[in-house]
């Protein structure tokens, strides 16, 4: 009986995705089964009696599904060291049945799903933990530097996001196994480093933890969740966090303080905590629509404004102007807010989704309507703004809005004419969009419908009377 003879393929690294790929293409167009394959990284001995794989071995090309080359890019960033034979046993299946990705129930399939899912969490955790340190240099630019330990081999691919985030600063991202640096024109990796090379802290972090902890509200913490969406693992690295177990232990006291504390001075805090908010949010990447959008489309008005409204998303004019409602819809708004005898300067505008989508016709942007993971993406701005406002009474604009603030899908005519209890324990009424108003086609219904939106907000306006 003849033996099969082994390959071996080694890569340059553990997230070396293209020569995995030129690998995998030359043993594949060799018939290679899985099964004779050994995978290595780097000059690590692996089988001493293989031969090594060769890319250019056998010339030729073979076309595999899009969907299959992005699950394989993100997966093989896993930690899994049997990711490398997993994924070349799933190309070898791909190529002779193409509609293979679409059986969640195949257990590869399923396996390298979940291994991709853990990849993109992962990069979600490095992007919204990382914390950046100055780092003063004698005669060169400032420089700053972050630690951050990834589950797995992430650092590369998730490289772009942060020269496109933080273009202009001078910075560098240090973790165990591979670091890069940024010079404001290239990327460079360069080895692994300890977290003795990060420094500890410095001025920026104290106007974060002031921002942190104006924000910072006891009475709706759920320690739970809150560990679960950021992990005690990654609090070591974070300024705001050393905050946590002090805001907590006072949570009571710190509530008390701070109603006093808007009580006497309204607007001092709250507008810092909202100006430093509004800055974090221009650099949102929370869903895909920050990448076509003009710009993201944050609320607006007086911090200490009873009444909020919140609409869908900013539109076509409102994404060039970066102001919510300056569009037609926004202008029935106003001229209705003033009809309900409500002072435009005195209320809160926004939008439960920050930024502009649309479908491009010519040269046309139209508008469409946003999905449930770009509403759930925007919520955490949304949260943010009622916590420094603390608006009396506050009014959604619509089934997005209300979808974003009450945290479910809602009917428009079920919920209008009632209040609703927030989870934050805010009061909310209903109503329409005012963009509604203007698709109505019969002038007649158009009319009767703007005097009841009328009458919605007037409810509004009387509500904060009352609750005053």
């Amino acid at each position: 009986m003849r033996l099969s003879r082994m390959r071996v393929a080694t890569l340059a690294a553990e997230d070396d995705f293209e020569g995995w790929r030129a690998a995998a293409r030359a043993l594949a167009m060799a018939q290679v089964a899985p099964q004779d394959v050994v995978w290595q990284v780097g000059e690590r001995p692996a089988d001493l009696f293989g031969d090594e794989a060769s890319p250019d071995a056998r010339p030729g090309a073979f076309s595999v599904p899009r969907p299959f080359v992005d699950l394989a890019r993100t997966a093989l960033c896993h930690r899994d060291p049997e990711r490398f034979a997993l994924l070349y046993t799933l190309l070898v299946r791909v190529r002779g049945n193409p509609a293979l990705l679409e059986d969640q129930a195949d257990p590869l399939v399923r396996r390298i799903e979940h291994m991709a899912k853990d990849v993109r969490r992962d990069m979600h955790k490095m992007r919204a933990f990382v914390r950046f340190r100055e780092l003063a240099t004698e005669g060169q630019a400032m420089r700053y530097v972050a630690w951050f330990e990834p589950d797995n081999h992430i650092v590369r691919i998730n490289a772009d996001f942060f020269a496109r985030r933080f273009t202009t600063m001078h910075w560098s991202i240090l973790t165990p196994e591979l670091s890069v640096h940024w010079d404001g024109d290239a990327l460079v990796f360069t080895p692994g480093a300890r977290k003795a090379d990060a420094p500890d802290g410095d001025p920026l972090e104290e106007t974060w933890k002031t921002y942190y902890a104006a924000i910072f509200n006891p009475a709706r913490v759920k320690v739970g969740a809150m560990t679960k969406e950021m992990p005690r693992k990654y609090w070591k690295n974070m300024p705001e966090t050393a905050l946590v177990p002090e805001l907590l232990a006072g949570a009571q006291k710190r509530e008390s303080g701070m109603i006093a504390a808007a009580q006497a001075d309204i607007g001092g805090n709250a507008r810092i905590a909202w100006e430093a908010l509004r800055e974090e949010a221009t650099g949102c990447t929370r869903c895909p629509l920050y990448g076509p959008a003009t710009q993201t489309v944050f609320g607006e008005g007086p911090t200490d404004a009873r009444l909020m409204f919140v609409g869908e998303q900013p539109g076509d004019q409102e994404d060039l102007a970066g102001r919510p409602f300056v569009g037609p819809a926004g202008q029935v708004f106003d001229r209705a807010v003033a009809e309900a005898g409500i002072d435009r300067s005195r209320v809160y505008v926004t939008n439960a989704v920050k930024h502009f989508k649309y479908e491009q016709r010519g040269k046309r942007r139209i508008h469409a309507k946003p999905g449930a993971p770009e509403i759930d993406a925007c919520r955490w701005w949304i949260e943010q703004e009622r916590m420094i406002l603390r608006p009396a009474v506050t009014v959604a604009l619509g089934a997005t809005a209300a979808r974003s603030l009450i945290g479910k899908v809602v009917t428009i005519s079920r919920t209008r004419g009632s209040s609703v209890t927030l989870p934050d324990g805010g009061e909310c009424w209903v109503t329409v969009h005012p963009s509604y108003l203007l698709r109505l086609p019969d002038k007649v219904q158009a009319e009767e419908e703007y005097a009841r939106f009328v009458e919605d907000l007037a409810v509004a306006r009387k509500r904060v009377e009352a609750l005053d």
